[in-house]
């Protein structure tokens, strides 16, 4: 007898989807937490060592985004988003051993040793220790640069386009839970039973996570938990649009697109571009607020205190579960197309991170007015992703849609690759110059440069995207 009610499994695929993204940023996560306090000093780093990890993982997680698209989109998403986590996890404990390595390498008894070592002995320790940890945080990000081309696939094979921002919003999200756990659990990890703990524990996650994946997830027209008034909601758009009106047989036999291809259309440039001008925004303030708050506060991760600012300004950085609402909203009163709707919700996102240009002045008065400054931009930009995301399975057909994904993530890696140089060699220049800044001198002066760049940077993103496309189009490859 058939069903007279739809099944609702399209959610179930996007609460694994969330928690995939949560653990992805778990481990992404836990240098943040533990460089300053608990690695720094045993390593002998600097803002500029640091710098440098964070930024090859950037660049290698740009690359690996470009590639990873083709890849999932080849192996499909089911396996390619277990390769993906699997290849991650595997990254994220490997961490826990570049401590040990450094000891064998520079003959040290005990971390004390390396602690206590001056001159060369410390330079070496601090140049090896580095290096070790770029080959680890490599590996996470080959891993981690298939999550978002995999996620926003199944999102696209899920849900009609009118849902996908929602549905991206709820999965993002899973990033600000990722960083609204890790302050709760990895400092105090760190602290009681070592930071390479930390790096094991939450590392491990991920398999599980994948063990569940390979168990649930099928496509919406073989999975029998998907009735049949269920797949017609999700299919909903091959009713409306060209460029998905074409079946299985005829979509095997067009000649294979080059990545090159993509870069034809003005849609992938204005994508790309949008991304690139802000995206390190949000690795800014995940990679640098712990450290932001000891250097100008003295406030460690471990403290009671800088437990419970980096947990606020992630709490607040969950608002941006509305933000893929809005457009939704905007679409069912309108009427108009997706793109129009989604840039009219942008606009106002882009407008709420200059609220950050108060962080450095307010900051003279408590470090909680920072953090809720910081917090509201980071939800802005949480909002403002989970449309980015939608935009392209918008204007690009289902079987390019990882692919277009990763070319704009590659974008992404690339802005905060160099958020991370530049941010990293300024705190450095700033602290030895004592540089002067409206106000500020040091590094507190360094850090309120980058909060104007980046209070600013989602207008300058949102003028490039208008000006390239101008309306909704459709992208037939």
């Amino acid at each position: 007898m058939e069903k007279n009610n739809m099944t609702n499994f399209r959610w179930m695929i996007c609460i694994l989807l969330f928690f995939a993204t949560t653990v992805n940023y778990l481990d992404r996560q836990v240098l943040s937490l533990t460089w300053d306090e608990f690695i720094k000093p045993e390593f002998h780093w600097n803002e500029v060592d640091y710098a440098n990890i964070t930024g090859v993982f950037a660049i290698v997680y740009a690359l690996a985004q470009l590639f990873a698209g083709r890849v999932v989109d080849k192996l499909g998403t089911k396996r390619g988003y277990t390769v993906a986590i699997g290849v991650w996890s595997v990254g994220a404990c490997l961490h826990a051993i570049c401590g040990w390595a450094t000891e064998q390498y520079t003959d040290a008894s005990s971390r004390l040793e390396l602690i206590q070592a001056t001159g060369d002995a410390a330079v070496v320790i601090s140049t090896f220790s580095v290096y070790m940890f770029i080959i680890a945080r490599c590996v996470l990000a080959i891993g981690e640069g298939g999550n978002f081309p995999a996620a926003i696939k199944a999102t696209a094979e899920y849900f009609p386009k009118k849902d996908r921002a929602f549905a991206t919003a709820i999965f993002n999200s899973g990033s600000s839970i990722g960083a609204l756990v890790a302050p709760l659990s990895v400092p105090l990890l760190a602290a009681q039973w070592g930071w390479e703990a930390a790096f094991l524990i939450i590392g491990s996650l991920g398999f599980v996570w994948m063990a569940i994946w390979i168990f649930v997830y099928r496509k919406p027209q073989d999975n029998p938990f998907v009735n049949k008034l269920e797949l017609e909601y999700i299919e909903q758009d091959k009713l409306s649009d060209a460029a998905y009106q074409e079946d299985t047989t005829a979509l095997s036999k067009k000649p294979k697109v080059g990545l090159l291809h993509f870069f034809k259309y003005r849609q992938t440039w204005a994508f790309a571009l949008g991304r690139f001008l802000t995206d390190g925004v949000w690795w800014f303030f995940l990679f640098w607020t712990p450290s932001y708050l000891n250097t100008q506060f003295g406030i460690k991760t471990s403290d009671s205190l800088g437990i419970a600012l980096i947990f606020t300004l992630y709490l607040i950085s969950m608002l941006s579960i509305f933000g893929g609402k809005l457009p939704a909203i905007f679409m069912n009163r309108t009427g108009k197309d997706p793109y129009s709707c989604r840039m009219k919700a942008m606009l106002i996102y882009a407008f709420i991170p200059l609220v950050v240009l108060l962080a450095q002045p307010l900051g003279t008065i408590s470090p909680w007015f920072p953090v809720l400054c910081i917090g509201f931009g980071c939800a802005a930009h949480q909002s403002w992703s989970a449309n980015m995301y939608s935009m392209g399975t918008d204007m690009f057909p289902k079987h390019a849609s990882a692919t277009i994904t990763g070319i704009c993530g590659m974008a992404a890696g690339l802005s905060s690759f160099i958020f991370q140089q530049v941010a990293g060699r300024l705190f450095v220049y700033s602290g030895d110059t004592q540089l002067s800044f409206l106000g500020f001198e040091g590094k507190p002066a360094g850090y309120f440069i980058i909060f104007c760049v980046c209070a600013v940077a989602y207008l300058a993103g949102w003028i490039v995207m208008k000006s390239l496309v101008p309306r909704y189009k459709l992208v037939n490859i």
